[in-house]
């Protein structure tokens, strides 16, 4: 212990020698800002487009001016210095390897190194080699290629030219090989041959051992790629031959032939011929112009193929609200459909032509309300909204219920339209029929309102009775006796009554007897709107159930069942049925949170995309966990 301490006080003591020695050199990235990283980035794009310029260029400059030149034995030999072009500008995306790395040379391998340098040699004699070949290709060879061809000596063969380009494409021609042919590229990524790690060295600077190697595309995916460039570039290679290369060589030939003596304004390039400086003053903005629409047409053309692409995924199907309540029926068989993975007996085709199954609702109802209640958590929305947009967990058997958001205000519009209806019932239920949401309502709140008063009474007479009148009322609208019958003008009186028992039953209780008398005089004016106001014939229903009762001076109605207020089910039965009969205004805001809206139509929206069924949880392969780092 005292020596380490003696250690650090002698390192603290001794004088600073940060300056002195050795820098150690970067281990992994070392940035170099400059403007060149846009060349050396991008350079198959910047090649792609000079050499396209200065074939186009060539094309256009010829008698004809037309593509169809293109095909002409000079034109064609012209065309083909474009590998010359296109040498130079390797040599010089090669050297700004060396130049733009060379700070972190000192923590590169010696293979690293030796594949720099053996590229740029490799670079280097292309750009002796394909000149000297285009120059003994040439007759009356005249200037620069003059001295190459004399330089060449005995090398003057038309054939060399050709020999050399196809020994420079080879390359290239492996690259767009392997590119086409994923199976191909990912057995040699996985191949110990030697001379296929040879290749791969050549090929790419990354190491062999990396995270996703041999993971690639498959064939129709690179199809769709390749087409989508193909399509891009022939628009814009055309747009910018016909409208800015074309119509400038004529006006070029004619400015290179004047002669000027005298200039009014000062000449910039006095010892220059053909007024060059007049030229390249035109061809500028076109130059640049020619660069920078690229990613103009990139823009028309994702638009376009971006569009028909969603169109056939089903991407943005739901984008509003108002989208969301159309759609909301299917959202459950979509969530089955793509969430649940299917049994052994059925298919994707089966699966969309089978009848909707309840087991569907009863699946999404359990991811929908998790969804809503998270939001509900993050304060996104309130309760009552929360309210509206919970679907049940306890589901009838003869009707599906939906959220109260789809069906709110449609028991009040429902009591409206019925009320004044002159017609026949067939007629009205065709009304009411046409909106599904209103006819879920309906049927929801009239099963639920009389399984509540039969759950609530506890004497099993009373029960009779109830039943009696439901009976009635189920028989007439088989019989379509229901508007000869019933009175729909008593409705509302009804509602407003049924309304204010279900407030009193989700009250808190305090006073059990006041509770339980307050509860019972609702309910026997309850039935007596409906035997005496409603039924045009109710009137002996409740002098039957007298007659029949046993202890004539008892109370009607007045023994009740009050253990719902322990029982979930029941109260959620009950504050979904109040908010049906009670919400009168249009759901079409809720939720009214921007961020909610967002969410719920991303969660509808993405049930709809075409994307991958869901497999069984037992056949998915685990995933092992790996350092994060990108090699193995």
């Amino acid at each position: 212990m005292i020596n380490f301490e003696v250690n650090i006080c002698t390192i603290l003591q001794r004088p600073n020698r940060g300056t002195v020695g050795k820098r150690k050199p970067k281990t992994n990235f070392v940035e170099v800002r400059t403007f060149w990283h846009l060349f050396r980035s991008f350079d198959r794009m910047w090649i792609f487009l000079i050499l396209a310029f200065q074939a186009m260029v060539i094309v256009a400059w010829s008698p004809s001016g037309s593509p169809a030149a293109f095909f002409d034995e000079d034109v064609f030999k012209s065309v083909l210095s474009i590998f010359i072009t296109s040498a130079l500008l390797n040599f010089l995306q090669v050297t700004l390897d060396i130049i733009l790395s060379w700070k972190a040379w000192g923590s590169l391998k010696y293979t690293q190194i030796f594949r720099y340098l053996l590229k740029f040699a490799v670079a280097a004699v292309w750009v002796v080699v394909l000149p000297i070949g285009y120059s003994s290709s040439v007759q009356n060879p005249t200037g620069l290629v003059k001295f190459f061809t004399n330089w060449a000596g005995d090398w003057r063969n038309q054939s060399f030219y050709n020999y050399a380009i196809a020994i420079y494409m080879i390359p290239n021609i492996l690259a767009a090989l392997l590119f086409m042919l994923p199976p191909l590229r990912k057995s040699m990524e996985r191949s110990n041959m030697r001379i296929i790690v040879l290749f791969l060295w050549w090929a790419q600077a990354s190491p062999k051992l990396y995270v996703g190697r041999g993971m690639h595309e498959d064939m129709f995916s690179l199809l769709k790629y390749t087409l989508f460039w193909i399509l891009l570039l022939i628009s814009k290679l055309a747009f910018s031959y016909y409208v800015e290369i074309l119509p400038l060589i004529g006006p070029t030939k004619l400015i290179m032939g004047l002669r000027v003596g005298n200039y009014e304004w000062h000449e910039f390039f006095p010892n220059v011929n053909h007024n060059l400086g007049v030229v390249i003053s035109i061809w500028a903005p076109i130059v640049l112009v020619y660069f920078m629409d690229t990613q103009i047409w990139y823009a028309i053309f994702s638009t376009i193929f971006g569009g028909i692409h969603g169109a056939f995924s089903h991407l943005g199907e739901i984008r509003t609200l108002g989208m969301l309540r159309t759609r909301f029926e299917s959202v459950p068989r979509a969530f089955s459909k793509r969430l649940v993975p299917l049994s052994k007996d059925e298919t994707t085709g089966r699966y969309l032509t089978r009848p909707y199954q309840r087991k569907d609702i009863a699946k999404f109802s359990e991811v929908w309300n998790e969804f809503i209640n998270c939001m509900r958590a993050e304060d996104l929305i309130s309760n009552r909204e929360r309210g509206l947009l919970l679907v049940p967990y306890f589901s009838s058997e003869t009707v599906i219920q939906w959220p109260p958001f789809l069906l709110a205000s449609k028991i009040p519009i429902a009591l409206d339209m019925a009320k004044d209806f002159k017609g026949r019932d067939a007629d009205l239920f065709k009304k009411i029929g046409n909106d599904i949401y209103m006819l879920s309502a309906v049927t929801e709140c009239y099963e639920t309102f009389r399984d509540l008063l039969s759950y609530l009474l506890a004497d099993e007479e009373d029960k009779l009775a109830v039943t009696k009148i439901f009976e009635i009322v189920d028989d007439r609208i088989k019989q379509n006796k229901l508007l000869s019958e019933f009175r729909m003008s008593e409705l509302p009186e009804l509602n407003s009554k049924l309304g204010k028992l279900l407030t009193f039953l989700k009250s808190d209780l305090e006073d059990e007897e006041s509770y339980e008398a307050q509860i019972v005089n609702i309910i026997q004016d309850i039935l007596e709107i409906i035997t005496q106001d409603v039924m045009v014939n109710g009137d002996g229903i409740l002098h039957r159930h007298d007659d029949t009762h046993n202890d004539k001076n008892k109370q009607k109605f007045a023994k009740l069942n009050l253990g719902f207020k322990n029982n979930k089910s029941w109260m959620e039965k009950v504050n979904r049925l109040h908010l049906l009969l009670t919400v009168k205004e249009s759901a079409i805001n809720v939720p009214i949170n921007l961020e909610a809206r967002r969410r719920m139509t991303f969660f509808t929206n993405s049930l709809f995309m075409t994307m991958p069924s869901a497999p069984k949880v037992r056949n998915m392969l685990s995933f092992r966990s790996v350092p994060l780092n990108p090699f193995f």
